[in-house]
């Protein structure tokens, strides 16, 4: 069993964004008793609300359903997760901040780290849409869609 967290911000674009797409993913790759997959923000400002309505849109438009409510990282989520991926670098700063330990902290990677085509890249952050157009949300969907695949990959390997 392989758990992954996926985490932004506020945890209502990006980060839900990644787990509607990797969802999506292990279904398709039959492999839902296999992977858990959840996702979180760094700060609680939108705790409990859905995802943004224009990632949902943008990802509906791919066949995508985004879903959940959004929560704040806590510490049992280094315990619960073998994966916590940061969105960009400032989440992941985030992350290792509230990790418990330097194990813990381990966890935590970037996503587009799992981007084949992101390899030697100087700047592997997903950018944050929430301020931004509609074109915002479908570099994520590209970026994270990317970055999705790679991990499957690499989880199946």
């Amino acid at each position: 069993m392989t758990r992954i967290l996926f985490v932004c911000m506020g945890n209502i674009c990006r980060s839900p964004t990644a787990e509607g797409v990797m969802r999506s993913l292990v279904r398709e790759a039959g492999l839902e008793d296999e992977i858990v997959i959840d996702s979180a923000g760094t700060g609680g400002w939108h705790a409990g609300d859905p995802p943004d309505r224009r990632a949902t849109a943008a990802a509906r438009a791919r066949g995508i359903t985004l879903e959940g409510a959004a929560r704040q990282l806590t510490v049992d989520d280094f315990d619960d997760f073998d994966l916590l991926l940061a969105m960009d670098r400032e989440n992941l700063a985030g992350i290792r901040a509230v990790a418990p330990s330097q194990e813990a902290a381990a966890k935590a990677r970037l996503l587009r780290e799992f981007d084949p085509a992101s390899a030697g890249a100087p700047d592997l952050d997903v950018p944050d849409p929430y301020y931004g157009g509609p074109q915002g949300f479908e570099t994520v969907l590209d970026q994270v869609e990317a970055a999705c695949r790679g991990l499957l990959d690499a989880i199946r390997d």
